[in-house]
């Protein structure tokens, strides 16, 4: 499928997981494709994100389990070996090298350049390789902008200045810092507030808002924010950090009635786009913006580009990025063949999920699983909804799983459809609760047939029958 002249039918700018999965679509539709990477294949999820970060996380998880379950809490005599937590961590980031991705691309067909990738007007990429060199690539049938996002600095007197740790630097540290700031109380700024205090930090966690998780609904909050003052961390809701400066070894932040210090200061505030610096202005967009989007990906007055992942706003996860790549990518190969692409809900070309069946988990201890919409969201919304609420400690299989389990579930349910607007969990291990929630979801499965989909006993999925007793009442 290799081009001699430049010319393929599908361009991609980046190559990480949601572009591999653009070009990998529009391959097995009979298309050409070539994916343009400036650094390593598979990107962020792979080295510094999704993986890395969840390894780190996952030991202090495992000791946990056992640690509530009486009897097999007497085998654990030791805590938890960082070095080799950390090793196991860069097994998964593959040590940074990423010739097993570049075996996959090769295997499925797609090319590879490498290089950094600029539009250059209509259907047209000028690649800079790393020796300098120039290479025109043509797009017969679309360019996919996949180059993601990146974490941004918030506009804080001095914070640039400090040499922060962005999630980059903190997932891939080789040893743990005597203490860390985290700023922001978002997944990310949780999940690592978790993970590196489990490893021997002293971590303070800075938010502005005056919850942690703010987009999650108020029983998650509470309950990671009580988890993670219990273990230790020292959170600060509702502060306001106003400058940044450094102290010898140690950065200094300034809220207005209060001084927070740290070895490492960790950045965990929001994201930008990766728009700028690859010629988006030659096709009339503005650089550093989101790109924006159809359901199809496509961005709306350039039916030749398509924004796909992290880098149109639209939901800023990989599974999501993912999905969207799978359904640009047959968008692309429909319109190629010159066959219909079909709009509206769960059509295979567009990505309706990203609207009201997104899922999500946050690995902290509890977890924190969720699909649809909050209750916060309906209510914003304008829709009707009742919310049903049950702790999962009460059924038999939490029981089992951990001595004094603690955990909620909560739906989000239309009443006048009778189906499932959103659903989040609470607790231990409830991330293996998700999917079926999401199939819930995105089925929009009558409340009245979900009663037919009886619960094996005795496990924690028993929440979906007492969730369904409450809301008869």
């Amino acid at each position: 499928m290799s081009s001699a002249d430049g010319t393929y039918d599908v361009v991609v700018l980046g190559a990480g997981s949601t572009g591999e999965n653009v070009a990998d679509t529009v391959v097995r539709g009979g298309l050409s494709a070539v994916l343009v990477e400036e650094h390593l294949v598979g990107g962020e999820c792979s080295y510094y994100a999704c993986m890395p970060s969840k390894a780190l996380i996952r030991g202090t998880e495992a000791l946990d389990e056992v640690r509530a379950v009486s009897g097999a809490a007497a085998a654990v005599t030791g805590e938890l070996d960082v070095t080799a937590t950390l090793e196991r961590r860069d097994t998964f980031a593959h040590h940074w090298d990423d010739s097993d991705q570049v075996a996959w691309v090769e295997g499925a067909g797609i090319d590879l350049l490498r290089g950094t990738a600029r539009l250059d007007g209509e259907r047209s990429v000028v690649v800079t390789g790393p020796d300098g060199g120039g290479t025109r690539l043509t797009a017969r049938h679309a360019v996919a902008v996949c180059t993601g996002s990146e974490a941004m600095v918030p506009p804080v007197a001095g914070l640039a200045d400090v040499r922060p740790w962005t999630p980059r630097e903190a997932t891939g540290a080789k040893t743990p810092p005597r203490s860390l700031v985290v700023l922001g109380g978002g997944y990310v700024g949780c999940e690592l507030s978790f993970a590196w205090h489990a490893l021997g930090s002293r971590v303070t966690l800075v938010q502005r808002m005056p919850r942690l998780l703010p987009e999650a609904e108020p029983q998650a909050s509470d309950a990671v924010l009580a988890s993670l003052r219990d273990r230790g961390v020292d959170v600060r809701l509702d502060v306001d950090v106003t400058a940044a400066r450094r102290d010898g070894d140690e950065v200094v932040l300034t809220a207005a009635d209060q001084e927070v210090r740290g070895e490492e200061v960790l950045l965990a505030t929001g994201r930008r786009a990766r728009t700028t610096g690859i010629g988006v202005e030659t096709v009339g967009l503005e650089p550093g913006e989101y790109l924006d989007v159809d359901d199809t990906l496509q961005v709306r007055g350039v039916p030749w580009l398509y924004g796909v992942g992290d880098v149109n706003g639209r939901q800023l996860l990989t599974h999501m990025g993912k999905y969207q790549a799978r359904q640009a990518g047959a968008a692309i190969v429909a319109r190629a063949r010159g066959e219909e692409v079909r709009a509206g809900d769960w059509s295979p070309h567009t990505a309706t999920a990203d609207h009201a069946a997104t899922p999500s988990v946050v690995f902290t201890d509890p977890q924190v699983a969720s699909v649809g919409l909050t209750s916060a969201q309906a209510r914003d919304a304008g829709l009707p909804h009742r919310v049903v609420e049950y702790p999962i400690g009460s059924v038999a299989g939490a029981e089992l799983f951990a001595d004094g389990y603690e955990g909620t579930a909560v739906a989000v349910v239309d009443p006048e459809r009778e189906v499932l607007l959103g659903v989040t969990f609470v607790g231990p291990a409830v991330a293996e609760l998700l999917h079926a929630a999401t199939v819930a979801v995105v089925g929009e499965v009558p409340i009245g047939r979900l009663w037919h989909a009886v619960p094996a006993y005795p496990t924690v999925s028993e929440v979906w029958l007492r969730l369904l007793e409450t809301w008869r009442g």
